[in-house]
């Protein structure tokens, strides 16, 4: 018997092996049922069958070993889900790939009980079997990281939103305590490291929020309304200052700075680049910022002194999670998660913008911003 036949007519024997070791995991099985456990196995299993017995060319065949086989609906509604069942019922993903040996393992122990010759035909089966095995854990660990990814997306997206009320209440406080002739100097100054810290948290909330989005798929949305960019520098200005009040930030405006932008998202852009600035930035230069209204577009610059960035490493500037590494000898406590440039481009691309970055001896560290009017 072949062994696309063995797998339909022995189905239940296998199934009870399979069901057996998915019980030894522990915490993660101890509570569920006998249909829980078998999941999907057996369209798993009539998936392989099938697989084994259709036609298959050479150029299909060398496809398939390198990962560009066809996938087909029953692997879909299969492996895919009983992937994102497992990680539901908290199987880690070894434990997921381990259920796969365990049944390859199965089928192949019954089958060879019942099968003791050894064929070219026989050969040929084993390893179709071992190819719609391999594309069905592919399938189930590719659906079980999608499930790990959008349950973190979502984690981050409630941790932001429920970190706000407490940031602006802490905000409110510093603000309370730095008002002037309310308390003595040491109460001021108290006052101050609060507010800056606030302020450092609360750029990280925003950039997590926005991750979050982004990652769910929203993307960053923006609303475009008549504002003043020039007030929007300003504003971005006072909360870089407030993160980093040692640095001197040097505004230059010209043109016309009214217009329909998202001002809030570009608030937020100019922060994360201010804030990255004086970050990187030579201690006791100036970080030169200057935002210049053109008939066809909004050009905002932010420039730094400081170690040139290598030319490698400029590419991947703008992914997410990215930090460069602290100056030697420099003190000060980073102030992000290596997601504001990342946030950035997306709230620049969000504008149909783009943004851009030269780094070298003569010019320093400048970040370019591009946003067209319309």
């Amino acid at each position: 018997m072949n062994i696309a036949k063995f797998i339909l007519s022995h189905m239940e024997p296998i199934l009870t092996e399979w069901e057996a070791f998915a019980a030894t995991f522990g915490a993660a099985a101890e509570k569920m049922s006998t249909l829980e456990l078998r999941d999907h196995a057996k369209q798993i299993l009539e998936f392989v069958a099938l697989e084994i017995e259709q036609a298959e060319s050479p150029a299909q065949r060398e496809a398939k070993s390198h990962g560009l086989g066809p996938h087909s609906d029953l692997a879909d509604s299969a492996s895919t889900i009983h992937g994102k069942l497992r990680f539901e019922s908290g199987f880690t993903l070894l434990q997921l790939i381990a259920e796969y040996r365990a049944l390859r393992a199965s089928v192949l122990k019954l089958w060879g009980e019942t099968n003791r010759s050894t064929t070219p035909d026989t050969v040929e089966q084993i390893m179709r079997f071992n190819e719609a095995i391999d594309q069905s854990i592919a399938d189930a660990a590719v659906a079980y990281f999608d499930k790990v990814n959008e349950t973190r997306d979502i984690f981050l997206a409630i941790l932001g939103h429920d970190l706000r009320s407490p940031l602006a209440a802490t905000s409110t406080a510093g603000s309370y305590l730095t008002r002037s002739g309310a308390f003595d100097e040491r109460v001021q100054q108290i006052g101050v490291r609060i507010k800056r810290s606030a302020a450092t948290m609360t750029a990280m909330v925003n950039d997590l929020l926005s991750l979050a989005r982004t990652q769910l798929g929203d993307g960053i949305h923006i609303e475009r309304r008549e504002c003043d960019l020039l007030e929007m520098c300003q504003w971005a200005i006072e909360d870089a200052s407030a993160a980093h009040p040692r640095a001197n930030f040097d505004l230059r405006a010209s043109g016309e700075l009214m217009g329909l932008f998202d001002q809030a998202r570009l608030q937020q852009l100019l922060t994360n680049l201010a804030n990255n600035a004086a970050q990187y930035g030579a201690a006791g230069k100036p970080i030169m910022i200057e935002i210049e209204g053109q008939e066809t577009r909004i050009l905002l610059t932010v420039a730094n002194q400081g170690a040139v960035i290598p030319e490698e490493l400029l590419p991947t500037l703008f992914d997410s999670l990215v930090q460069l590494p602290e100056k030697k000898g420099d003190s000060r406590p980073a102030s992000s998660l290596g997601l504001g440039l990342f946030i950035a481009k997306k709230i620049a691309v969000a504008h149909g913008g783009e943004i851009s970055v030269v780094s070298n001896d003569v010019a320093g560290t400048v970040f370019t911003v591009e946003i067209p009017r319309q």
